[in-house]
């Protein structure tokens, strides 16, 4: 076992010593990707079992149980059919849409028993694990989804047509280990690996699926079990979170009773971190991390760490922190990149539109509110993930079943910073069977026709050639030129280049918008969606847009594409956290020819460029944040800031007995960028306290490194309080996955 204490009293759990891992995962090659999802992407999201059966040969597969299938589209809690085969069929379906990626689920094989909820009365619900939300084992893939072969030729076809591949990746749980319909009684959560050869190398088949070589008549081999005696310590085991609010019942509670990840032992994040290497050596080009709202940051922040340093450079990272205004754990949801690198799927941008769009609780000035507030809160607002619905919510239709009013929402999506992301099926106004999530889970392939000619796919097709044309939609800033409680009027710009887009949300009322301030040249701009919202063009004079009138529910959409020229111009950055060797990614224009990219005043080597991206390999730097720019032929583009890490990260668990008032939390700072090089504000995770003046916090750390260190207090307002006496000093395991758990400390007031 690498170096690690216990926890104790305050989380309970230990592990069973098991047999080393000698994964050459991490040494793999990666299958060339397409490059990290950016501002320019348009996502199209694909819960693989309800888009198309491209193969029913797999739809039950051997030894699956025939009661988990259904394949109708009736019964949508059991398998449909769906494949990696239909995802290949339907390619030239997503390229006509404009589709520059695809979000698909979890990959890797699923729990494939039935799961039995029992009802009051006596009867029972039977559900499967379709959606791929119940790990079970990391390192073969679903077989009701195809083998690794057709996984990888999926991927193939798809970068063929230009289109990035984003995973689902679950790291935060296995399935339910406990059946909350039946007294809690034990149930599953278990987890499976594939045989091993005498170096302790996994062993596949030249099609890439693993092999029974031990003959015992399976590829699965028991790894961890938090009901049994292997390994039950690899889960926390508290129970479900249920009505528990608290940061700690959320990081580690149990989530709807599936089997909670310790992530603050050292064998369970190297076990993750190889297991998401693997998927990245097969050529991905990102992942969506599920339930980051309930993970723990500091193994979150290492793992995207691992995963970009990894063969293949930074790919994409974004994640389902399910949280809005006004929950209090908002000002966690906003900082949550900040502190891991991982970005968010926008949940409050999903929040406004659907209550400014969809129920009407809200105006239109609150969406104006929204962006404006927004890039101020989000350190890189053009790196989120919008929508406005997925897996997770009602079809916006439940909401809001007026199609126009999608529309008026697509649009607006499509036009918006951030990275746009389309639910499956939204382009057909699919508005599923109820309004749950899982009502909302149709399977495409009997509820839709693929029809390539309705006003919604259409938006999608226009809007994504222009956020491939216009960088103004990928990288520029967002300015509101007016509103009031039915209309908006915003521009994005990135330099010359800007787009403006007009919305009437009213079914009811007309608008004339007075004569606004503008930048753009003098001249008359046309709808880019070709009137397909009603509308019309626009008239630009002596820096004037004329006046103009809004009709029902009218979106306009007006862009002014010049060239920005030879001379560097930075847009976006991939990753935006890192440390020295990494390969990272910038976005722009002019970064073609002899450039020289600098973090700070070192010069960086340039693997390769073109006109629009340059990949780079971040150069030995004093860690904290620096400032990114490239420079050619004598001129010196805008910066972009970049967080340099120290070294590998790995965990530190700091514990510490301290009295507060009401309202302050513990925090801690050190000499290192890490803990924020002394500085209170860079404090932004608080400590834990579920055994009253008992806190403790695991906390993200470059391995191999001393440090000095102090506890804080602080309260709402933000005054802080300096505990006494000297520095306190500490040391990280030199592993790069190694925990030192610290015997507790006693704040010295």
């Amino acid at each position: 076992m690498k170096h690690h204490q216990t926890l104790g009293a305050l989380l309970k759990f230990a592990a069973i010593p098991m047999a080393a891992l000698a994964l050459n995962i991490s040494d793999a090659l990666a299958q060339n990707n397409l490059g990290p999802v950016t501002g320019k992407d348009v996502v199209y999201q694909i819960l693989t079992d309800r888009f198309y059966d491209g193969d029913s040969s797999n739809n039950i597969p051997s030894g699956s149980p025939s009661s988990i299938f259904d394949g109708t589209g009736s019964d949508l809690k059991l398998y449909q059919g769906g494949d990696f085969q239909g995802i290949i069929d339907k390619i030239p379906y997503l390229k006509n849409m404009g589709i520059t990626a695809v979000w698909i689920s979890a990959p890797y094989a699923n729990r494939d028993e039935p799961i039995i909820d029992y009802q009051a009365g006596g009867s029972q619900l039977i559900w499967s694990s379709y959606h791929g939300y119940h790990a079970k084992n990391y390192y073969r893939t679903n077989r009701h989804f195809g083998d690794m072969s057709k996984f990888e030729e999926m991927v193939n076809a798809l970068h063929a047509q230009g289109i990035k591949v984003v995973i689902d990746f679950v790291s935060n749980h296995t399935s339910r280990w406990q059946n909350p319909t039946n007294n809690n009684s034990p149930e599953h959560g278990r987890l499976y690996e594939p045989d091993r050869d005498s170096n302790g190398n996994f062993v596949f088949d030249a099609n890439g699926n693993p092999v029974d070589l031990n003959s015992d008549g399976t590829v699965d081999n028991l790894i961890a079990d938090p009901n049994g005696t292997i390994n039950p310590g690899w889960f926390h085991r508290i129970g479900d979170r249920g009505s528990d609010g608290s940061r700690y019942g959320y990081r580690y509670k149990d989530l709807g009773s599936l089997a909670d990840f310790t992530h603050e032992l050292p064998e369970v994040a190297e076990y993750l971190e190889d297991a998401a290497i693997f998927w990245k050596a097969k050529g991905i080009d990102g992942y969506r991390h599920d339930a980051t709202l309930h993970m723990n940051p500091a193994f979150a922040k290492g793992f995207r760490d691992a995963i970009d340093s990894a063969s293949g450079g930074a790919v994409t990272h974004f994640g389902e922190f399910f949280i809005g205004k006004p929950d209090p754990k908002y000002g966690e949801y906003e900082s949550f990149p900040d502190r891991t690198g991982i970005n968010n799927l926008d949940f409050e941008f999903f929040r406004t539109v659907t209550n400014v769009i969809g129920n009407g609780s809200e105006n239109m000035n609150a969406l104006a509110n929204f962006y404006q507030y927004t890039a101020e809160d989000y350190a890189y607002e053009n790196q989120t993930v919008t929508f406005i619905d997925n897996h997770d919510v009602p079809r916006f239709l439940r909401v809001n079943s007026d199609t126009r009013s999608l529309d008026v929402a697509l649009a607006l999506a499509m036009t918006s910073r951030g990275i746009p992301n389309i639910y499956y099926g939204t382009e057909q106004y699919v508005n599923g069977q109820d309004g749950s999530e899982n009502g909302g889970r149709v399977f495409m392939h009997t509820d839709t026709t693929f029809d390539q000619t309705t006003r919604a796919y259409n938006i999608i097709s226009d809007l994504s050639t222009l956020r491939q044309q216009n960088d103004a939609l990928a990288y520029g800033m967002t300015s509101i030129l007016y509103s009031n409680s039915d209309v908006l009027v915003m521009s994005r710009k990135f330099y010359d280049k800007e787009v403006i887009i007009a919305v009437n949300r009213s079914p009811f009322a007309t608008y004339n918008v007075p004569a606004l301030a503008t930048s753009l040249p003098n001249g008359t701009y046309t709808d880019v969606l070709g009137s397909a919202l009603d509308g019309a063009s626009i008239s630009v004079s002596n820096g004037q847009i004329a006046g103009f009138n809004l009709g029902l529910q009218e979106v306009n959409v007006w862009s002014y594409n010049p060239s920005l020229g030879s001379n560097p111009k930075l847009g976006d950055m991939q990753s935006v956290m890192g440390h020295a060797g990494n390969n990272v990614t910038l976005f722009g224009t002019g970064l073609d020819g002899a450039i020289q990219v600098k973090f700070g005043n070192t010069t960086a080597n340039v693997i390769s460029n073109d006109y629009n991206s340059a990949t780079v390999t971040v150069p030995t730097v004093t860690a904290g944040q620096r400032q990114v720019t490239v420079a050619k032929g004598g001129v010196t583009s805008n910066t972009f800031d970049f967080e340099v890490l120290s070294d590998n990260q790995n965990q530190m668990i700091f514990k510490v007995e301290a009295g507060t008032s009401a309202g302050q939390q513990v925090y801690v700072v050190g000499s290192i960028p890490e803990l924020g090089n002394w500085d209170p504000a860079k404090a932004l995770d608080a400590f834990h306290n579920p055994n009253n003046n008992d806190w403790f916090l695991p906390v993200s750390v470059p391995k191999n490194t001393s440090f000095e260190f102090k506890y804080i207090l602080k309260d709402g307002s933000g005054n802080v309080t300096w505990e006494s006496g000297s520095n306190r000093t500490a040391t990280t395991s030199t592993d790069e996955n190694g925990v030192i758990d610290r015997a507790e400390d006693f704040f010295r007031y």
